[in-house]
């Protein structure tokens, strides 16, 4: 009877459900089973109806939750049977119709080049052979094009591209794999790239292959991606990588490097299955991968790292110049200058500022919405995910919360390496990275970047949480706009954003874990500044259980730079004046700086006190002779991490009795005693890690034995150190905890605005 018996369902999908083949997904299903009705993209989601037997509207909604298009995630799916109507004689996709003054969909990150389609791209019989703007339902940019939902032709960069009549077919055709496929055009109807130089000097497939040749002459080419523009140049051109680095002022921050395939990677770089599953994903993004030994590419990529960050090619331009002769390693930088935010608009100032840091320019005519630089990832000692920058591929992405939010959430994120995240209903989304917010580009690139997803997303804010920082750029524009619109407001301390980050990436619930939060600076309740502590909390709350002993920064922020300078606090705090006396390396190189630094030190002029992991490894670095100064953050932390020399050495004494100060004085000491036996750097920096890691398991033991808990969470940035999260990792586990660290969320500031949210979140439900 329920075969013959005939229904209606609306049929209502909330999600990741646009820009991901969604509606011709459910026109496949609905004309399998031989239903007829409509689909359409909605503001709020994607609306069905369909009219047919109940057995085959039922096999129709399984197959929708069993088989949804690879890219979308289905968060909630309505129901609502009804009468059959009985006047379609067939299924359609409608137009779009906006339901609600609130746009509650997800979009979908932009999509690497799929299979198919550099099938075509490279077949000389296709229509599109050699076609660099190629796409279809399964691949192409998607947030960076998109100006408003629903995601439709019309709301998009490309809407200024009339389809032509073959593009049209394609786009109408239910059998076609362009089927609703919004960035759908061809060379008859799409955009096209022009290669410049104060004029335009060729254009279409001619462009390119030209700028390739150029590249593979040692010229520097900016050239306009997905999500903005890279700087590309030769990766074995010594002298080419040199000047981008001069007129980048990049220090010696390292290279990310685009190479033509896997098999050329494999050339340069040890990769494990997980590595090589994360570099040909769909989002393509930058994987940190071990050097091999002998690699054949200039030190000057990355200096003093054992690291190399590789992707592939993940759109049409990319494969083209690998396919027109570009070298098959290349440097991709991000066009833009020190930390300022990636450059994707094509105005006179714009091209003008490419102009100054390339020798070409490489653009075409379809505008980028908004800008996105790539993402960043690794492998965590759990064979996972872990995010270092989450962009391109990763960006619009939900995160499921463990209760529903009562009001509508901004949160507003850090100054460094910031995103920002609103929160509302049951998830919490987060912006792509945004940069570090100390000067007015990179926090006009954050307003923009707020209002863009205001309007895409229908957000309207009726709390606003921030850091405790008062001179935080974002901090201020929460306060402000809070104090404008008459908002709540609910400041964060740093180190709880963190360790709440970090429950919410692994799905815990709101019961108390041990949360270490190791950082650079992170600002305290009191007005200090703080970054090692070890904290008993939940969603809600947190004590501050342990925290390394305070060491005074001479000069302030000069001394996060200057790394010496804190080298000398920290001889200063364990040996006084004898400090001068040491007979080691360091303190006979500055001999003459010691003593005005000691001077400060006593008199306390310019002298921040500072409980930080981070400026303890800076400051053993520099004693150690590795870093005196820095050119790029946490720079002389990744260079003491990379000379360690792994050896069976027990741990230095260190201090951590029964009160809540952790006293770095027995560690320095050891470390000072080495340097007098004539200890390598490598067997120093070694001992000092598992020194580190041997004060994390014994203080996680004593909390266990004192408060019964044995979940421990790792957060802050000094846990993108691999040597430290592993040898952390790997003792925690043998003494019986729980260890949770960041897959999808950084560890690093990356991931404050979503602390921010979910405390928010928890503070809702407070009395």
């Amino acid at each position: 009877m329920e075969r013959i018996k005939k229904k209606r369902a609306k049929v209502f999908v909330e999600g990741r459900v646009q820009g991901v083949g969604f509606r011709p997904t459910v026109f496949r299903y609905a004309s399998k089973n031989n239903l007829v009705g409509f689909v359409r993209n909605t503001a709020d989601g994607v609306y069905i109806e369909v009219e047919g037997y109940n057995s085959y509207i039922k096999r129709f909604i399984n197959a929708l939750k069993e088989r949804p298009p690879a890219r979308s995630y289905i968060k909630k799916i309505s129901v609502i049977y009804t009468k059959p109507i009985n006047r379609e004689k067939s299924f359609a996709i409608l137009e779009s119709k906006s339901t609600s003054d609130e746009i509650r969909t997800e979009l979908s990150p932009d999509i690497a080049t799929c299979n198919e389609c550099l099938e075509e791209l490279f077949d000389i019989k296709d229509r599109r052979y050699l076609f660099p703007f190629i796409n279809c339902t399964n691949c192409g940019p998607r947030f960076t094009i998109t100006e408003k939902l629903p995601y439709d032709r019309e709301n998009t960069t490309m809407k200024v591209f009339k389809m032509c009549p073959e593009c049209s077919n394609e786009y109408h055709n239910p059998s076609d794999r362009r089927f609703h496929a919004q960035p759908d055009c061809c060379f008859a109807c799409g955009p096209d790239f022009f290669l410049i130089k104060g004029k335009i000097l060729s254009k279409g497939v001619e462009a390119i292959e030209n700028a390739a040749k150029l590249i593979k002459k040692g010229y520097i080419v900016a050239a306009k991606g997905t999500g903005g523009y890279h700087l590309i140049c030769d990766a074995k051109n010594e002298k080419t990588i040199k000047k981008l680095r001069e007129i980048k002022k990049r220090g010696d921050k390292p290279f990310a490097l685009m190479a033509r395939d896997m098999k050329t990677i494999k050339r340069y770089c040890l990769i494990s299955r997980e590595e090589e599953k994360l570099l040909t994903s769909w989002q393509t993004p930058i994987v940190l991968l071990q050097k091999k030994k002998g690699s054949q590419l200039p030190d000057v990529i990355a200096p003093s790292t054992r690291y190399l960050g590789f992707f592939l090619p993940y759109n049409p331009l990319h494969h083209l110049l690998f396919h027109f002769g570009s070298p098959p390693v290349i440097v991709a930088t991000s066009a833009n200058i020190a930390d300022s935010p990636i450059i994707f608009k094509d105005g006179k100032k714009e091209i003008d500022k490419l102009s100054g840091i390339s020798d070409y320019i490489l653009t075409n005519n379809r505008p980028i919405k908004t800008g996105c630089d790539d993402s960043v990832l690794k492998v965590s000692p759990d064979k996972k995910n872990y995010v270092i920058r989450k962009a391109r591929g990763y960006t619009p992405d939900i995160i499921r919360t463990p209760l529903h939010f009562k009001k509508e959430v901004f949160a507003a994120g850090p100054e460094e390496k910031n995103t920002f995240a609103f929160g509302r209903e049951r998830y919490i989304l987060m912006s792509q990275h945004t940069g570090t917010q100390e000067d007015a580009e990179a926090f006009n690139f954050y307003k923009d970047t707020f209002n863009h997803f205001v309007k895409l997303f229908g957000f309207y804010p009726e709390i606003v949480a921030y850091d405790l920082h008062p001179d935080y750029l974002p901090t201020k524009f929460a306060l402000n706009m809070a104090e404008k619109n008459k908002i709540k407001v609910i400041g964060i301390q740093h180190h709880h954003a963190h360790i709440a980050s970090c429950m919410l990436d692994n799905n815990l619930p709101d019961e108390n874990v041990i949360g270490i939060a190791f950082d650079g600076t992170g600002y305290g309740e009191e007005g200090d500044i703080r970054g090692a502590e070890f904290l008993i909390g939940d969603y809600k709350g947190y004590e501050r259980y342990r925290f390394l002993d305070y060491i005074k920064l001479p000069g302030g922020e000069k001394a996060i730079k200057e790394v010496w300078r804190t080298g000398i606090s920290l001889l200063y705090k364990a040996f006084g004046d004898d400090l001068l006396k040491l007979e080691i390396p360091f303190v006979k190189r500055h001999l003459k700086q010691a003593g005005y630094i000691i001077d400060m030190l006593k008199k306390d002029i310019n002298c921040v006190p500072a409980s930080s992991m981070g400026r303890l490894f800076d400051g053993i670095s520099a004693i150690l002779g590795i870093r005196g100064e820095i050119t790029y953050e946490a720079q002389a932390a990744i260079e003491l991490e990379m000379v360690a020399e792994r050896a069976g050495l027990k741990p230095y004494p260190y201090g951590i009795g029964n009160g809540s100060i952790i006293d770095p004085v027995p560690l320095i000491q050891g470390v000072v005693d080495d340097i007098k036996r004539g200890s390598s750097a490598g067997k120093i920096s070694y001992r000092f890690h598992k020194t580190i890691s041997g004060i994390v398991t014994e203080i996680c033991k004593r909390i266990k034995e004192e408060k019964n808990i044995k979940r421990v969470v790792l957060s802050g940035g000094v846990f993108q150190n691999n040597l430290l999260l592993n040898m952390v990792w790997d003792e925690l586990k043998k003494n019986g905890f729980s260890v949770f660290c960041h897959h999808n969320i950084p560890t690093n500031d990356g991931g404050i605005s979503a602390g921010q949210a979910v405390i928010a979140l928890y503070s809702q439900y407070q009395k």
